[in-house]
């Protein structure tokens, strides 16, 4: 049991990648709270995971509001006791070029996948600091290294901020014992990926850019969280955690 007794909180944990972390932190013994506004996929995950023999709740969290990961960190200090693991995984994305991107899309992309990684680090630090330590693990995205030609420019800047917050903030949280560091995966099976894609030519393509040959599955991304959030990786912040096939190293 790798986070025995460890209590992580996962935004966006309903789903897709989300799910697959928030599975993967309770079966090795954390205690999870999923935070999302998919309140039937969020309940449905719960569920699953308590069905299983694990420890699981739901809250209804709209990440850009700070008033909901006030209402989230207190639910679950309230049922759990404490939290010592924070997984910033909610996000959107959008398509496009630069040209083609509404003022209103760029706007709605930093707030969910930039506003909400900082309102929640900054309502979960202090609760951290107060059991003398804690895990945040922030996904951020290949494409923040190396976006693809038609990757997003927002949703690129988006996570390429996530980049350097996450670095930022291991600095500043160090002295807490608070380790802080980002998650960049490549293209993954999920949702998202066939979001308003031109049909099979452009997921081929995107795949023959994957060194290894294949698309990513959410489970994969679950195993690198799970490393972050255990004691394991306990000298490890500031860092990025590439899982992406190959694709950023070329």
């Amino acid at each position: 049991m790798r986070v025995l007794n460890k209590v992580a909180l996962v935004s966006g944990g309903g789903r897709g990648i989300g799910a697959a972390i928030t599975k993967t932190l309770a079966s090795e013994g954390a205690k999870v709270v999923i935070g999302d506004v998919l309140e039937d996929a969020g309940q449905k995950t719960a569920r699953e995971i308590t069905q299983s023999g694990g420890e699981c709740i739901f809250v209804r969290l709209d990440v850009t509001k700070e008033s909901d990961w006030a209402t989230l960190v207190d639910k679950t200090v309230s049922h759990f006791g404490y939290i010592n693991v924070l997984v910033n995984n909610a996000g959107i994305t959008a398509r496009g070029l630069v040209e083609e991107i509404t003022e209103e899309d760029w706007s709605r992309v930093m707030e969910v996948n930039v506003k909400g990684c900082f309102l929640g680090t900054k309502a979960c630090i202090p609760q951290m600091r107060a059991v003398g330590g804690g895990s945040i693990i922030n996904i951020s995205s290949g494409a923040a290294i190396a976006p693809q030609p038609n990757t997003s420019g927002a949703y690129s800047a988006s996570k390429g901020a996530i980049r350097i917050f996450t670095k930022s903030t291991a600095i500043q949280y160090a002295v807490d014992n608070i380790r802080c560091n980002s998650v960049h995966p490549g293209p993954v099976e999920t949702d998202m990926l066939n979001l308003d894609r031109q049909g099979d030519s452009e997921l081929a393509e995107m795949k023959a850019r994957v060194p290894l040959g294949r698309f990513g599955s959410p489970q994969d991304i679950g195993y690198g969280v799970l490393y972050l959030a255990s004691d394991e990786s306990s000298f490890v912040t500031g860092s990025e955690l590439v899982i992406d096939g190959g694709r950023t190293a070329q």
